[in-house]
């Protein structure tokens, strides 16, 4: 397997690890919000579009390696 696959694997593999942690988020921003920590569950919040926005660039870096 040569470098530009191994690459491949790695960005879908990060996207989804991504992705998996943000659902995990958003339950976690749920749960601190009915415990009346709201100001927490802004911050986690906030990670999710931090997160959202970071699965971005790899999903466009992974449409540069296989163009």
């Amino acid at each position: 397997m040569d470098f530009v696959e191994r690459a491949r694997i790695k960005l879908h593999h990060w996207i989804s690890h991504n992705e998996a942690h943000q659902e995990e988020y958003e339950r976690l921003a749920a749960e601190l919000d009915e415990a009346g920590k709201r100001a927490s569950a802004k911050q986690i919040r906030e990670t999710i579009e931090l997160s959202k926005r970071s699965s971005e660039c790899l999903r466009k870096a992974l449409t540069a390696l296989v163009r």
